[in-house]
């Protein structure tokens, strides 16, 4: 199945946050012209014994200056700062690029062959700029800490490498199948089965207990952020589409083959004693705390969460939305109104979503009619799950009820939700049910 990792890095106070280790260097960009020869020197580190591989070359390596294994000539970035390649030729002597996988805010993914461990694995290579350098360099804090803790790996995504390279962070994961996101897209966005949200579902929230547990919070969960272990799938009846034409073959949907997933992109991971007073997490997945200004921890993650539940089981994103005003009222349509107390504290900068002081400033404040229609359709919570789910409909709209709770402080944290009766009292032992 094709893959495709498109990741937005939403921080844009990373300077705010310290380096946690010196920079290394590899292959750095040398004064213009370019000359002749460009020595190759590996100044990375092999995650696990910590060593510094020991690359001898043979005298006939090197060619007019050019090494035939090793890299290409220096070319200089693009206009972003993201690097320059052909696939096919090398990313140090050592990977093979195959493809691209995915590109973002934050630079490219592509897929390369490790020659040295005979396996093909992904590469996040960091544009070069300083706030995206300095967001990597805490990124491999993180993956490592995690690879610490996460004894056999099955949680996070496992960090097997980094460099830098020309002036670029480049961290070498394990290479994984494609995200929920772009499950959901080349599926047409048809919803999971519910059996296949649970098991989904609490995966992610072991994910999460391990992280807060560590004092991590990862702060852009997303169907994005969260890809499937193997690429293999399965085609089976989709009984909502049988009574129409069968000509395109729409009577049948995808499902993985594997339930099994892990967590990626920790680059805008924070410490719990780190600065929380910025805005984070992608609009559609941003807690109500994060908008309204009133700093935010762990719960933030639980919040993504519901959200995340509510749109495997249904294809399309709960908040669906670019505006503050227009995040708030759509809230209020699924979950009621916004508690006082949270109101009468909003900073300066949300103060004028509301009327008074107290009440949403909606439909007065919105800015079209299309944004009126938006929030309009909404249905309410209870009425949205059972539009999708059949059995276990009560079970998750309770547990979405606790994760999707305004207050951070009343919002079930990971372990209190994986205790839920919608994981516990219909448990399957072997996998999802289709």
């Amino acid at each position: 199945m094709e893959t495709q990792r498109i990741v937005e890095f939403p921080h844009k106070n990373m300077d705010k946050r310290p380096r946690k280790r010196p920079r290394l260097t590899w292959d750095m960009p040398p004064p213009l012209p370019p000359p002749k020869v460009l020595p190759a020197i590996y100044c990375g580190q092999e995650f696990g014994n910590g060593g510094i591989p020991n690359f001898s070359f043979p005298n006939n390596m090197f060619y007019r200056g050019i090494s035939r294994n090793g890299s290409p000539p220096w070319r200089p970035d693009d206009k972003d700062g993201h690097y320059v390649f052909t696939v096919g030729e090398s990313l140090t002597p050592r990977y093979r690029i195959l493809s691209k996988m995915g590109e973002g805010t934050f630079g490219q993914v592509l897929e390369c062959f490790d020659n040295e461990k005979q396996e093909v694995v992904a590469i996040k290579i960091v544009r070069s700029i300083n706030k995206y350098r300095e967001a990597a360099m805490i990124e491999i804090d993180v993956l490592q800490r995690l690879a610490r803790h996460d004894i056999g790996g099955a949680r996070c995504v496992q960090i097997r490498n980094w460099f830098d390279y020309r002036n670029h962070i480049c961290i070498v994961f394990e290479r994984l199948g494609p995200s929920l996101y772009d499950f959901l897209r080349k599926n047409s966005y048809r919803s999971f089965p519910i059996d296949l949200v649970r098991e989904l579902g609490r995966q992610v929230l072991e994910s999460v207990a391990f992280m807060h547990d560590l004092r991590l919070i990862h702060t852009d969960l997303k169907p994005e952020n969260i890809l499937l272990v193997s690429s293999e799938y399965i085609k089976v009846p989709d009984y909502k589409f049988l009574s129409r034409s069968a000509k395109d073959g729409s009577y049948f949907k995808n499902l993985p083959k594997s339930s099994a997933i892990k967590l990626i992109d920790f680059g805008s991971t924070t410490y719990e004693h780190q600065d929380h007073s910025y805005v984070v997490s992608t609009r559609h997945y941003r807690a109500p705390e994060v908008i309204l200004g009133l700093g935010w921890n762990y719960p933030c993650d639980l919040w993504s969460v519901g959200c995340i539940l509510v749109e495997l089981c249904s294809g399309e994103a709960l908040f669906q939305t670019h505006e503050n005003l227009e995040h708030l009222a759509m809230m209020e349509r699924v979950l009621g109104p916004l508690p006082q107390h949270m109101v009468v504290r909003a900073d300066r900068r949300a103060e004028k979503y509301f009327r008074r002081g107290t009440r949403l400033d909606w439909p007065d404040g919105a800015t079209s009619r299309e944004s009126l229609k938006a929030v309009w359709k909404l249905p309410r919570l209870p009425n949205l799950i059972m539009q999708h789910v059949d059995h276990s409909a009560g079970d998750l709209i309770d547990l979405l009820q606790g994760l999707l709770r305004y207050d951070p402080v009343e919002r079930l944290n990971a372990r209190e939700a994986l205790r839920h009766p919608f994981f516990t009292r219909d448990r399957r032992r072997f996998g999802y049910s289709l």
